[in-house]
């Protein structure tokens, strides 16, 4: 047991998140630690968004916490991770929908791609992929999905990743400065929760 880890978890207790024990199990099995660079491995443990190169960051614990909480994952689920970065975000989802649920990580930065892909073979993941973004947004090709992350800030709401989802299921998305909780009910219709207040990268797509 990672002693650090287990004071990362507690501070995110005392925040009032992790309130289900899968999320929960999830941040204690998929140690940030292993997803942040060499120069940043002293400040894992420590709740602010770390860079890990070309611009990039690995989220904030309390704030991929929050997000993971909205997505509201089960086991079972297909998700999407747009936007995978260091992999961590891919990893913590895959642990929680394994063994039958899968989930697809999407980076457009080759080298991110290269760092997520090496950090998730630290955790024994089968269900876990990296995909090299390629112009269009999301991956098409194996939507629909229960659940969409995306951990990158858009300008506006993106019709690509809307019609990726399956009805019925959930997106977390932050656009300019607040993240919103998307549910795809009947008919395609959308309905929002907004929680201001977040600052993210941009997503490029």
């Amino acid at each position: 047991m990672n002693e650090n880890n287990e004071i990362l978890i507690s501070h995110l207790k005392e925040k009032e998140l992790l309130n289900s024990k899968e999320l929960e199990s999830a941040f204690r099995i998929i140690d940030r630690a292993d997803f942040v660079t060499e120069d940043h491995k002293v400040e894992a443990y420590e709740d602010y968004p770390l860079l890990i190169g070309f611009g990039q960051t690995i989220s904030q614990p309390t704030t991929v916490a929050f997000m993971l909480e909205l997505l509201d994952l089960e086991k079972g689920d297909k998700a999407l991770d747009v936007g995978s970065g260091s992999g961590w975000t891919t990893a913590l989802i895959a642990e929680i929908v394994k063994p039958q649920g899968k989930v697809w990580g999407v980076e457009i930065i080759p080298e991110l791609v290269e760092f997520g892909r090496k950090n998730l073979a630290k955790h024994k993941l089968p269900n876990a992929e990296i995909i090299q973004a390629g112009k269009q947004m999301g991956l098409s090709e194996h939507a629909p999905y229960d659940k969409i992350l995306v951990s990158a800030e858009a300008e506006d709401l993106p019709d690509e990743l809307i019609s990726q989802l399956k009805e019925g299921g959930i997106m977390v998305i932050p656009i300019r400065n607040t993240l919103y909780k998307l549910e795809k009910l009947a008919g395609s219709k959308i309905k929002e929760t907004a929680f201001p207040g977040f600052v993210f990268v941009p997503l490029v797509g």
